[in-house]
C-alpha cells in the first residue's frame, strides 16, 4: 500500500492483523529483553521472581497495553493526535511522549552500531584478553572523566561513526517503505529471524560445561524476596520497560489498524510473546554465565551483570574462553543487532506519525525531515569519544523519568481527572473477542497508577540527591534534567501550533465512524 500524499485523508493500514502482531512484538522484544531481564531476575529472587513478573503483567503491563491500543486505533492517530481526539487538554501528553521516543530513537541506534561491529569483531575475537578496556578504550574511546576530561566533545570515533551512519541508513530505507511493505515487512522476516538466532544461541549455551551451574543461579527461588517491596516495584518496572508502553509507540502502531480489529486479542499474543522470549534469554545468558563461572572457578554472582556491561564486556570475555566462540559471539550479537532494529523502526515511526498528522504531510516526507533530523543529532553526538556520556544519561532520565512521568500523567489526567476510561473500554469492547470488565478498570485506575507513582518520586529524589553516575552536575543539568524540561515546553508549544483542516476533518469522521461502530458493534465483522 502506498503511502498516502499530503492532504489526501487517507491513511496507511496493516494489511493484516498478523502483519501488527508480528510488528507489536518486534517493537516490544528489545535489547532490554536480552540483557535487563536475566539480571532483573536473578537480583529479585530468582525463580520467586516469576510471581511478581507475572502478577506485574497482569496488572499493568497488558492493561497500559489495552490502553495505548484503546487510543491508537479509535483516533486512527499519532499520539498526540489520539490524545486530543479523547480531550483537547490532553494533547501535550502526547506530544510529551512523541519527544521522549525522539530522544530514545536518538541513542538506540548507537547501540545497533555496536552490536554490528561487534559481530565481526567476534570472528577474531578483537577484543584480546581485556574485553572491559577494549570496549571503553580502545573501540569507544571514552575519556576520563577523572583526570579532567570534558563530558561532551565533538572527537568523532571512525569505528562508531561510520555503522551509527550505516545504521541511520537503514532504519529510513525501511521506514521509507511506508506501513505495510517497510514496517511489516521487515517484522515478518526479522522477528522468526531473531527467534531462530536466539534459539540457537540459548541451545548452544545449554550444553556448555557448568551451564546448569547458571541456570540453577537463576531458577532457584527464594520466596524471602517476596517480602521485599523493591522485588515488586523490580518486577513492575520490567514489565512497563519491556512492552513498549507509554512512550507512543502502541499508540501509532494501533493506528494503522483496520477499522474492526481484535485488540484484546492481539494484545494478549503480544505481551505473552514479550515474556516468552525474556524466559527465554534468560535461559541462554545465565547458562552462558554459568559456563563462564566455571572457567573462572568463581561463583555465578561474581560474573553476572546486566546492559552494556553484560554484552560488551563480559559476553565477549566468555566468547574468548569457549570452544566455537565465534559462532556464539555472532549469534548474540547478530540477536541483538535484529532486536534492535525492530525497536527501532517503531520507535522513530512514533515522531514521524505525529509530525505527518499535525503538518499534513505524507509519511514519506516526514521520514526524510524527521527521520533526516534524528539521524543527525544521533551522528553528531553518539558517534564521539563522548557519546557513551551523553548516550547513558538519556537512556536514564528517559526511562525512569520521561516514560514512567508520561504513563502517570496520562493515567491521572484520563483516568482520575477526565475520567475518560469508559470511553476507552466501550471502544475496546466494542471491536474485541475478549471483552473487559471491572476489573481493567481497577487496575489502570488503582494499582498501576500507585506503583507508577512510587517509582517516579523515588527516581526523581535519588537524582535529585545523588545525581547519576557521578556526572558533572551541568551536564545532567543538560541532558538529563535540562532534556525532560525541553521537552514538555515543547510539548506545549507544539499543542500550540492548530491542526491542519484535513487532520481535523479526518478525525472528526473517524470519532463519528467510532461512535456508530460502538453503539452498534455486533454489524460489524471482527479481523481474525
Amino acid at each position: 500500500m502506498r503511502a498516502p500524499t499530503a492532504g489526501s485523508g487517507t491513511r496507511e493500514v496493516f494489511a493484516t492483523r498478523g502483519a501488527f502482531i508480528f510488528a507489536a512484538i518486534g517493537s516490544a522484544i528489545g535489547l532490554g529483553n536480552i540483557w535487563r531481564f536475566p539480571y532483573v531476575a536473578y537480583e529479585s529472587g530468582g525463580g520467586a521472581f516469576i510471581i511478581p513478573y507475572l502478577v506485574a503483567l497482569l496488572t499493568a503491563g497488558i492493561p497500559i497495553l489495552f490502553f495505548d491500543y484503546a487510543l491508537g486505533h479509535r483516533s486512527r492517530g499519532s499520539a498526540p493526535l489520539s490524545f486530543k481526539a479523547i480531550h483537547r487538554r490532553a494533547e501535550p501528553i502526547g506530544w510529551f511522549q512523541t519527544g521522549v521516543a525522539t530522544m530514545i530513537g536518538i541513542y538506540y541506534a548507537a547501540i545497533i552500531g555496536w552490536s554490528a561491529m561487534y559481530a565481526w569483531f567476534s570472528v577474531t575475537h578483537a577484543w584480546g584478553d581485556d574485553a572491559d578496556s577494549f570496549f571503553f578504550g580502545s573501540f569507544l574511546q571514552v575519556p576520563d572523566l577523572e583526570s579532567g576530561a570534558s563530558a561532551f566533545g565533538f572527537d568523532f570515533v571512525p569505528a562508531v561513526l561510520i555503522p551509527l551512519v550505516l545504521v541511520w541508513v537503514v532504519i529510513l530505507a525501511i521506514l521509507l517503505g511506508g506501513v505495510q511493505k517497510g514496517i511489516a515487512g521487515i517484522n515478518k522476516i526479522f522477528v522468526p529471524l531473531l527467534v531462530i538466532l536466539f534459539a540457537i544461541m540459548v541451545v548452544r549455551a545449554l550444553f556448555l560445561p557448568g551451564a546448569l551451574t547458571g541456570l540453577d543461579a537463576l531458577f532457584t527461588p527464594d520466596f524471602a524476596a517476596l517480602a521485599d517491596p523493591q522485588v515488586w516495584i523490580a518486577a513492575y518496572g520490567q514489565i512497563f520497560f519491556s512492552l513498549s508502553v507509554a512512550f507512543g509507540i502502541m499508540i501509532t502502531y494501533a493506528s494503522y489498524l483496520k477499522r474492526r480489529t481484535n485488540l484484546t486479542g492481539s494484545g494478549m499474543v503480544v505481551a505473552f510473546s514479550n515474556s516468552g522470549f525474556e524466559i527465554l534469554a534468560g535461559i541462554g545468558v545465565f547458562a552462558a554465565l554459568g559456563f563462564m563461572a566455571n572457567a573462572a572457578g568463581s561463583g555465578v554472582d561474581e560474573v553476572a551483570s546486566s546492559g552494556i556491561g553484560l554484552a560488551f564486556v563480559a559476553f565477549p570475555t566468555l566468547i574468548s574462553q569457549m570452544p566455537g566462540g565465534a559462532l556464539f559471539g555472532i549469534l548474540f550479537f547478530g540477536s541483538l543487532f535484529v532486536a534492535g532494529v525492530t525497536s527501532l523502526i517503531s520507535i522513530v515511526q512514533v515522531p514521524v506519525a505525529a509530525i505527518s498528522d499535525k503538518f499534513n504531510i505524507s509519511n514519506r516526507a516526514s521520514v526524510l525531515l524527521v527521520g533526516g533530523i534524528m539521524a543527525v543529532v544521533s551522528i553528531l553526538t553518539m558517534g564521539t569519544a563522548t557519546g557513551m556520556y551523553v548516550l547513558d544519561t538519556i537512556d536514564a532520565f528517559a526511562n525512569n523519568i520521561g516514560i514512567v512521568g508520561a504513563a502517570v500523567v496520562a493515567l491521572i489526567v484520563l483516568v482520575w481527572l477526565l475520567r475518560k476510561l469508559p470511553v476507552l473500554k466501550a471502544h475496546l469492547n466494542a471491536v474485541s473477542s475478549f471483552k473487559l470488565g471491572g476489573y481493567w478498570t481497577v487496575t489502570l485506575g488503582v494499582i498501576t497508577p500507585v506503583v507508577l507513582i512510587y517509582m517516579l518520586v523515588s527516581q526523581i529524589i535519588e537524582y535529585a540527591v545523588n545525581g547519576y553516575e557521578g556526572y558533572p552536575t551541568a551536564f545532567l543539568g543538560v541532558f538529563g534534567w535540562g532534556m525532560i524540561g525541553l521537552l514538555v515546553v515543547l510539548s506545549f508549544v507544539l499543542t500550540a501550533i492548530r491542526w491542519p483542516r484535513a487532520t481535523e476533518e479526518r478525525l472528526q469522521k473517524t470519532l463519528e465512524e467510532n461512535d456508530d461502530l460502538e453503539q452498534n458493534p455486533s454489524t460489524f465483522g471482527t479481523e481474525k
